[in-house]
């Protein structure tokens, strides 16, 4: 019978008693990046009737800054939602692209 070995962390008590937290890092990029898309198809049902309350633009970049710039830019194009807005256009995947080279950035100087 073959055991699973799971590594401990080097020099921390905290990742040994608390465990990795990728698995929580990865479930809140997905409920942010869910949520900005969300968001994109909300603000454009809303952008086709007249009179109807919209979403600020400054809370559509503020959820791609908190991670949900992946489910902003995929939802802009989807739905063509604010794609004649040089911020939004030049904005969003600039965001997107600052994360990914931050996380890159992230993975590659972590201690193995």
């Amino acid at each position: 019978m073959k055991t699973f070995f799971q590594p401990e962390a080097a020099g921390s008590t905290v990742w040994a008693l608390a465990g990795s937290p990728l698995p929580l890092l990865a479930g809140y990029l997905l409920l942010v990046n869910l949520w900005a898309f969300g968001l994109m198809a909300f603000d454009k049902g809303r952008a086709r009737r007249r009179g109807a309350r919209r979403i600020r633009e400054r809370t559509l970049f503020l959820s791609a800054l908190l991670g949900g710039s992946l489910g902003a830019v995929l939802g802009m194009w989807a739905f063509r939602h604010k794609t004649k807005h040089w911020y939004f256009v030049w904005g969003m995947p600039l965001i997107l692209l600052a994360q990914t080279v931050l996380a890159a950035w992230l993975i590659c100087s972590a201690p193995l």
